[in-house]
């Protein structure tokens, strides 16, 4: 159905009237106790009826209530970010500095550090700005489209639409739009624990009238925006909306919380280290300055200098820029991220538990086979929502009269309970619904049967939905002065209920469908005394009436998907409700890469011991036949044995295991809003190659958080290693605490985040998963941080030295060079950054430039500086002769030298013993990867 999306009107009412007129119809309509009303009650003090408002009507609604929208904030104002900048000890520090300077009367370098703190608010503002930006629109990637009744005839609306009078329809999976007194009530049951705490689902009451005193969670005729349907049917008239719902109290206290990634939360806790430990060397470095004849001042200035650019105070910022990036590129391949620590983990998933209909398959169920009760078997043209089509017996004859009674009979049972829809506007033909009720009402069509005529036919006495659990629908219609009971679902559980079945018979006929691969629905027919109500007890002695065999294609991403996830040594397991043939059928279509040879049905899993129950599930790969609880069971055992879990879902009966996921996958086409709500990700075209991709992503990112760490924490080592030993060998300073503050301002904060923006490596998925466990900090991180930091940091001390003691040249010019070297090391070594272990000359510049515009900017910034007078002045800059400059930039390009032997040598071998050379089976035994 299109989406409505409705506008309110502009009125020529007062601004200061129409407030006023609002506020009051609003409080009165929130304040009034609905649950002690009749339906007949509410429909009135709303002015409406069950046939709904009309457009118009809704419309001016609409303008009068406001858009159904919880209070939430826009987030922080840039005056409060940019003040939260100014809140940080290193920003005192300088603060600090600055006072210093002007009191010992150096204003030229108080005027500078000023000028440092300026910049490095801004910078740090607007970074933080865009990753408060990010995780904001992160919230809005998806909304809520119910159902509702306006003129007469459901529509689906934006959430945002929904206004105090419309009559909103209720179904299993479904999220309450907004505050309703219930007017029917089939088997509902509602999930209130965000309001009421109790976790158990409430069964509602339309006919209920409750006391006006009575507690929100004896209400048992409401349902509250935001609870959850997780069974049957209903519909209600809203009654508030917004702000003034019960959970608008609510909001309003939640509104601006929110979790923040664990990688941030561990890597703040790092740097907060980092600091610690720098202050500390640079206290002892101020206090050997001291001892050697150096004033307070100029110690204080040197300590704050040399901290402040030491600390990696941007790393995490520089994270949230990567995690973010990665979220905007998961969008484009059809994975939303509802919250940022879904990236980091995501990319650590170590398997995938994946449902079969609609992630493996297309979810576009067709009618191709019949096989009726007495053992005819008959073939269904057509594919698809294709209405035209002929149905022939297997060996191509027309049906006989009695065949062609049994097959109407088979069908209308199918129709009968049957809550999706079809229609055809302008040839095109538009479905809604479930896929196997969609698939019965077009092989209606195709024989012939006309929905509304075969509904005018039988007056409906009642009827029970279809919920996962239950695995069956049913409807009791009057006909010709009988009650006809009509039901269909799964095999087992229908023929439980019929009496006089061949057995054998059945068995054959179910077996020659599943092996072909077709996903199998039986009917069944009987009667129901006339003053017997229908429930799922009277559902017995039913008559048999046949199978019917549905194709789900597979989606044709599917076989490639899986067989690069093999590749990637990330395991898969199939969970579905589908016979275990059927699940095997289809496994087996998905590739030479993951072919599981047995399935394990959720009842033999009962069955078994807890040791065995441990080894069948880290043998088995496809499970069938399997319960909301078993699903869950499963996915906890395998996180027990060191598995890092991703489980995919659509229905309310896949929410408990996606929330004990590490990573919870709510499919975004044909999910339900509880397992979108339960979830971290939502595959908005359901396609199981997107979560394939997804963990592409996932493992890219966390690539790009370790360059910029290297090259944040190797730069750090580098400025504290050449103070430590220009002190120990009784030299001058290297460089003044402005020099430290300049080469900190042109060399970090763009740099860094322009790493963020670099591509994949070429091996992402064809390495061993991580452990999730793993430190960012692991040995290899460690090993090129100290061999960088403590290289470069020797060398520019070592030209410092040289400078001096060989050369004679002043302390000034030798400063000059040594600080025009370490700009250039830092800009060179942003290049090695880029790849753990790929050259630095094999990686296109153009495969990112905003790296190569930050490097060209930082490196332009400075030479600009050494020949402005005024930036000379201040920072004891000159120009420098064509050999002067030959000889430090190829001093500082000797860190690609060195990149290169270690890449060579260390982290290449490395990285080839983590690469898969088959497809991995980590399922199979159970033993864990990615560990070395």
């Amino acid at each position: 159905m299109p989406l409505i999306r409705v506008k309110a009107k502009p009125t020529k009412t007062p601004i200061c009237v129409t407030a006023l007129q609002t506020v009051i119809s609003v409080t009165a309509a929130a304040n009034k106790e609905w649950h002690a009303l009749a339906p007949h009650e509410a429909l009135a003090a709303l002015k409406t009826d069950i046939g709904g408002l009309s457009l118009a009507e809704a419309n001016v609604r609409l303008g009068r209530y406001g858009p159904n929208a919880l209070p939430e904030t826009d987030g922080h104002s840039r005056l409060l970010i940019v003040l939260r900048q100014l809140n940080n000890p290193l920003t005192f520090i300088l603060l600090v500095a600055t006072i210093v300077s002007f009191a010992l009367g150096e204003e030229t370098d108080g005027v500078f550090i000023l000028i440092v703190i300026v910049v490095n608010v801004t910078v740090g503002a607007f970074q933080e700005w865009r990753a408060e930006a990010s995780a904001a629109s992160l919230k809005k990637t998806l909304r809520v489209s119910p159902t509702v009744v306006r003129a007469g005839a459901r529509r689906v609306v934006d959430i945002s639409a929904i206004v105090p009078g419309d009559i909103v329809i209720l179904e299993s999976g479904g999220v309450v739009p907004a505050d309703l007194r219930l007017t029917s009530a089939q088997n509902l049951k509602i999930d209130e624990s965000l309001l009421t705490g109790e976790s158990k689902p409430v069964e509602k009451d339309a006919g209920q009238i409750g006391e006006p005193d009575a507690p929100l969670g004896d209400r048992l005729n409401m349902a509250y925006a935001g609870a959850m349907v997780t069974a049957g049917r209903g519909a209600g008239v809203v009654c508030a909306t917004g702000a003034y719902t019960a959970l608008g109290g609510i909001a309003r206290a939640l509104a601006g919380r929110g979790g923040r990634a664990p990688l941030l939360l561990r890597m703040e806790t790092f740097t907060t280290w980092i600091a610690i430990v720098t202050i500390a060397l640079t206290l002892l470095l101020g206090v050997g300055q001291y001892l050697r004849g150096a004033s307070l001042g100029e110690v204080f200035l040197l300590t704050a200098a040399l901290a402040v650019s030491a600390i990696p105070e941007g790393l995490p910022i520089a994270i949230t820029v990567a995690l973010s990036v990665a979220s905007s590129r998961m969008g484009k391949r059809n994975v939303i991220v509802r919250s940022l620590p879904a990236v980091e983990a995501l990319g650590s998933c170590t398997l995938i538990a994946a449902d079969k209909t609609g992630t493996l398959t297309a979810n576009r169920l067709t009618a191709k086979k019949i096989i009726l009760a007495e053992g005819e078997e008959l073939d269904v043209e057509g594919e698809g929502l294709e209405l035209e089509g002929g149905v022939s017996l297997a060996n191509g004859a027309a049906p006989g009269d009695q065949v062609w009674s049994r097959l109407r009979a088979l069908v209308a049972t199918g129709v009968l309970t049957n809550e999706a829809r079809i229609a055809v506007t302008d040839g095109a033909v538009e479905a809604s619904g479930d896929t196997v009720d969609i698939a019965f009402l077009v092989l209606a069509a195709k024989l012939g049967l006309d929905r509304k005529s075969l509904a005018a036919t039988v007056n409906n006495r009642g009827s029970i939905p279809y919920e996962p659990d239950q695995a069956f629908s049913a409807s009791a219609d009057t006909c010709d002065g009988q009650v006809i009971v009509s039901v269909k679902g799964a095999p087992e559980t229908v023929l439980s209920m019929c009496k006089d079945v061949n057995a054998e018979l059945a068995a054959q006929d179910l077996h020659r469908l599943v092996s072909g691969g077709y996903r199998v629905i039986a009917a069944a027919r009987g009667y129901l005394p006339a003053a017997s109500n229908l429930t799922e007890n009277a559902l017995k002695d039913l008559e048999f009436v046949g199978f019917v065999g549905l194709i789900d294609p597979l989606r044709s991403e599917a076989p490639e998907a899986v067989s690069e996830a093999c590749h990637a040594g990330v395991d898969i397991r199939m969970i579905t409700g589908d016979h275990p043939e059927t699940a095997l059928a289809v496994a087996n279509e998905l590739g030479s890469d993951w072919a599981p040879d047995i399935a394990l049905t959720g009842a033999a899993l009962n069955k078994l011991t807890d040791q065995d129950r441990t080894d069948a599930i880290m043998r088995t790969q496809v499970f069938a036949r399997v319960e909301p609880n078993q699903k869950n069971i499963i996915v906890t055992e395998l996180q027990r044995q060191g598995h890092f879990v991703a489980v995919t879902g659509d229905g309310v009966n896949d929410a408990p295991a996606l929330k004990t996921a590490h990573v919870g996958v709510a499919m975004g086409a044909g999910g339900t809003d509880v397992a979108r709500a339960a979830s971290d990700l939502i595959i908005s075209d359901d396609n199981f190659a997107s979560i394939v991709a997804g963990i592409e992503e996932g493992r890219a990112a966390y690539d790009n958080i370790r360059k910029i760490v290297w090259l944040l924490i190797s730069t750090a080592i580098t400025e504290v290693v050449v103070y430590a030993l220009a002190l120990f060998a009784g030299l001058p300073i290297p460089l003044t605490a402005v020099q430290i503050l300049w080469m900190n301002l042109v060399t970090e904060g763009i740099q860094d985040i322009a790493l963020a923006f670099e591509g994949k490596e070429p091996d992402i998925m064809r390495r061993r998963p991580r452990t999730p466990s793993e430190p960012i900090f692991n040995r290899q991180m460690v090993e090129q941080c100290l061999l960088v930091g403590l290289y470069i940091g020797v060398l520019a001390f070592a030209l410092f030295f040289w400078l001096l003691e060989s050369q004679g040249v002043s302390e000034t010019d030798a400063r000059n060079l040594v600080l025009l070297f370490l700009v250039s090391f830092n800009n060179f070594h942003t290049l090695n950054c880029r790849s753990e272990t790929r050259s630095a000359f094999s990686i296109p510049l153009q495969a990112n430039p905003f790296l190569i515009l930050s490097i060209f900017a930082a490196q332009s910034l400075h030479i600009i500086a050494m020949h402005t007078p005024l930036t000379q002045h201040v920072l004891d800059l000159s120009p420098v002769s064509f050999r002067e400059w030959a000889g430090v930039i190829s001093l500082a390009a000797t860190v690609f030298l060195l990149g290169e032997i270690y890449k060579v040598a260390i982290s290449r071998p490395r990285n080839r013993r983590s690469l898969l050379s088959e497809p991995g089976k980590r399922g199979l035994s159970g033993e864990p990867i990615g560990q070395e």
